[in-house]
């Protein structure tokens, strides 16, 4: 999502006004994209509202797709909710752009979420400008029933690892659970690569910037980061031979036939959980948001596993943290306040985590999320362990860097060249300075 140079000028200008449909002091609006979650955050504004007599949350339901449009526009128009849901990725041209409220009062204690998830929201001005929310990694799902007729158990799934030079045992699982049109596997004489009924991994498109549920697993085990420094890096590193060397691995799945091509995937009509339950895919890495979409597919048996251990002897998963922000001219500051340390606390965060449709930031949130996907029959150790075991688990998070849609803005079509056109990865290098130049300026 690009926010363009109308944003800033407008913002500038002081030319925002009006005020969102229904907004009073005594209700604050709330954005949030995921319909999955709406109920839950109704259940903790009842309990907000029962807490706060007077005050009223007014909760709207905007697609993932629309979201950040609609977002971008209500800033311009001076119809911007009081508070809404927040991404990484948008929060450093947010912050730049100053339509974000400081945050430094609610008394947020880093020390009662998950790690690094308080800290991913602190600005280069040193303000916080999000309440942790949720979060998520990344794991490998696949179909219990195809892998059982190939001959790959649960346990062996856990211990796959991969390299760049051959893919390792995690390429001959994948290229074992491949299926081309006349019944031969991908590690078979005579598989035809260019009719395959199954896919051995299904494709989540290219990845544009971050790669979060295709390639990052990878460059992430392989040991590789997108900046030159944690948070708010100056420098991306698109251009290491690491970073170029997998890439160039892992888009070669589906040179091989093993990977479903580029043209499968539409982010939302044909994603990789659409791919699995149509069985057309036999694996997909995805996140833990997806947990009860895959298992609530109609006829889709699915297992969870680990990300396969990469170059370092580490597995790898990005991990992912949602916060709520408030609009710097919210329409009832005062109420927003209220609501979003309402919002950060156990009491709305293990309400949330009953529901079993995503892990809350606290502990005791996280606590009751598992508690309700296990009495659903949904094992999270692949999506947990992660957090728990930094001796065998890498985890990152999205870039933060300034310029976050210029940065998707050229890599999402550098991406595809690479998957689709067959460019060579040593392509990123011009793609790299490109990005690097508009970080400079």
């Amino acid at each position: 999502m690009a926010l363009t140079g109308a944003l800033a000028l407008s913002l500038a200008t002081g030319c925002a006004g009006g005020g969102p449909a229904g907004s009073s002091r005594n209700t604050v609006t709330y954005w949030l994209w995921d319909t999955n979650q709406q109920p839950a955050y109704r259940a903790c504004a009842k309990g907000f509202e029962k807490e706060n007599p007077g005050l009223k949350v007014k909760i709207t339901q905007i697609g993932f797709e629309d979201y950040w449009t609609k977002l971008t526009a209500s800033f311009i128009a001076g119809t911007q909710p009081d508070v809404f849901t927040d991404h990484i990725q948008q929060f450093g041209q947010f912050s730049d752009l100053k339509v974000l409220e400081p945050l430094d009062n609610l008394g947020i204690d880093k020390s009662d979420y998950q790690p690094g998830l308080a800290d991913n929201w602190i600005g280069e001005d040193g303000h916080r400008y999000g309440a942790p929310k949720d979060w998520d990694t990344v794991a490998l799902f696949y179909n219990r029933k195809m892998a059982e007729a190939a001959g790959i158990s649960a346990g062996k799934f856990n211990t796959l690892s991969w390299n760049p030079e051959d893919g390792g045992t995690f390429e001959k699982a994948i290229a074992h659970l491949t299926i081309d049109k006349h019944g031969r596997r991908g590690d078979e004489p005579g598989f035809d690569k260019n009719n395959v009924k199954v896919y051995g991994l299904a494709t989540g498109g290219g990845g544009d910037a971050s790669g979060q549920i295709q390639w990052s697993a990878f460059t992430g085990s392989a040991g590789w980061s997108y900046t030159d420094k944690k948070r708010w890096g100056t420098k991306y590193n698109y251009d290491s031979k690491t970073f170029q060397s997998v890439i160039k691995w892992y888009f070669g799945l589906a040179k091989k036939g093993y990977l479903a091509p580029l043209e499968v995937y539409g982010d939302t009509a044909n994603p990789p959980n659409a791919q699995m339950a149509a069985g057309k895919a036999a694996t997909a890495l995805d996140g833990a948001w997806l947990l009860s979409t895959y298992h609530g597919a109609k006829g889709l048996d699915v297992g969870t596993a680990r990300t396969p251990a990469g170059p370092t002897g580490k597995r790898a998963t990005m991990m992912n943290g949602l916060a709520d922000s408030i609009s710097r001219a919210a329409h009832n500051k005062e109420g927003a306040r209220k609501w979003v340390k309402y919002l950060a606390s156990d009491a709305c965060q293990t309400v949330v985590g009953k529901y079993g449709i995503v892990f809350p930031a606290t502990r005791a949130g996280t606590k009751a999320a598992v508690a309700a996907y296990e009495k659903k029959g949904i094992d999270t150790k692949a999506f947990t362990q992660p957090v728990a075991d930094k001796k065998n688990f890498t985890t990152f998070s999205f870039p933060i860097t300034n310029y976050a849609a210029d940065v998707e803005a050229l890599m999402r079509p550098a991406m595809q060249d690479l998957y689709a056109g067959g460019a060579p990865a040593s392509d990123l290098d011009s793609t790299n300075s490109q990005i690097n130049f508009i970080l400079s300026q």
